[in-house]
């Protein structure tokens, strides 16, 4: 058999290819392994904490002190200025010093144990979503408190015990339990699918790049005879070194997500591999599909682009798809990261049977059986070797 056929005369062609291509290097090997550090650096915390805000406090008295001193112990409020004038506060939300302004009105603890019902007012920014919500929780907690804590004083006063008091003041107690992710970690929730989502986009790309470049370059017909005319072993022979290189770039990132920073992961290692893997050649397949339907391999490369934009919007992990028009619920099966995610809920978070996981697992190997049906096309655009700018 000569050397220079076959699939592995292709696969170490296109090795040689990958590292000897500055724009391979970078963006196989270092842009998916840069954004997980920087990712995984940025929300290092979990959580964001010590938010910045702003006290007006027109009332200035013991209770109002202490309503302030409940609010700055916690955990993500940061009182950094205290200030007799709301026109300052504002001024110092509007050059985003602070996120949020809270003013307590003048005769705040006179009116509160008279029954006047005396109003906190609070401001929250909320063109930042997560530091806005995030204290717009703390405000309203401490308001409630507020409430019950003058409820109780009041009622004190007039001669009940606490007992005779509390189911008055609250009459139902809550119990909150996060399921999944009881640290309500941002990183948890974010970096799981924000990474597969960037590998998922890097694979689109360089699949459609890694067929196009051959037409554009003119090898289509030679690269057809190395592979004995089979267009079965040219795709697979050329795929191949970026189906092993992204699964150990995905290995990299369970070791980091799942082992050194110790994210749920209640089904161990092999499910969640397997989705990886099943997310990798998905994308490999939805790239051949998108090049042989446009036939172009600029308008392919950036349709390929925009799916692998669109995908972080549509997949669900931040906006709900139950929530969306029920074409765009529809429309999202289409995403291969719509259904990593569904797998990566079921078996990291949740633990449940694998079983449960399979409809989403034959989704991912669909991409992979629906590019068959472009290999004709594909075989075809190699023949004729034209390339379209």
């Amino acid at each position: 058999m000569d050397s220079n056929t076959g699939l592995f005369a292709i696969f170490k062609r296109e090795w040689q290819r990958i590292v000897s291509s500055k724009i391979c290097i970078w963006g196989i090997f270092v842009t998916p392994l840069l954004s997980m550090v920087i990712l995984l650096w940025m929300m290092s915390s979990g959580l964001p904490s010590r938010i910045p805000i702003a006290v007006v406090d027109l009332d200035n008295t013991s209770t109002s002190r202490s309503l302030i001193r409940q609010l700055d112990a916690f955990e993500k409020t940061d009182i950094k200025f205290k200030s007799l004038s709301f026109r300052e506060a504002r001024q110092q939300m509007e050059r985003m010093e602070v996120y949020a302004v809270l003013t307590i009105p003048q005769n705040f603890s006179k009116d509160a144990v008279s029954g006047n019902q005396p109003k906190l007012v609070y401001y929250t920014n909320n063109a930042f979503l997560i530091s806005g919500s995030l204290l717009f929780q703390d405000l309203k907690t401490v308001s409630t408190l507020a409430a019950a804590a003058v409820g109780l004083k009041t009622g004190i006063a007039k001669g009940y015990t606490e007992l005779q008091i509390m189911p008055i003041v609250q009459p139902i107690t809550t119990q909150s339990h996060p399921l999944g992710n009881p640290w309500l970690n941002y990183s948890v929730y974010l970096n799981n699918m924000l990474l597969p989502g960037l590998l998922q986009l890097l694979i689109l790309m360089f699949t459609v790049s890694a067929l196009g470049s051959e037409i554009k370059a003119g090898t289509g017909t030679k690269l057809l005879k190395m592979g004995n005319n089979s267009i079965l072993k040219v795709i697979a022979g050329k795929l191949l070194p970026y189906t092993i290189i992204f699964s150990i770039i995905a290995l990299f990132f369970m070791s980091m997500l799942f082992y050194y920073n110790q994210f749920p992961l209640h089904n161990g290692f092999w499910p969640m591999f397997a989705n990886y893997f099943c997310l990798i050649i998905a994308a490999q397949g939805l790239g051949v599909i998108l090049f042989g339907v446009f036939r172009n391999y600029r308008l392919a490369l950036s349709i390929s682009s925009l799916i692998g934009m669109v995908t972080f919007s549509i997949t669900g992990f931040s906006f709900s798809v139950l929530a969306m028009n029920p074409s765009l619920y529809a429309l999202s099966n289409l995403f291969p990261l719509r259904h990593f995610f569904l797998i990566y809920v079921d078996q990291a978070l949740n633990g449940i049977p694998i079983g449960y996981s399979m409809y989403q697992y034959a989704a991912l190997l669909a991409f992979v059986l629906l590019a068959f049906f472009f290999l004709g096309v594909i075989k075809k655009m190699f023949k004729e070797n034209v390339y379209e700018s």
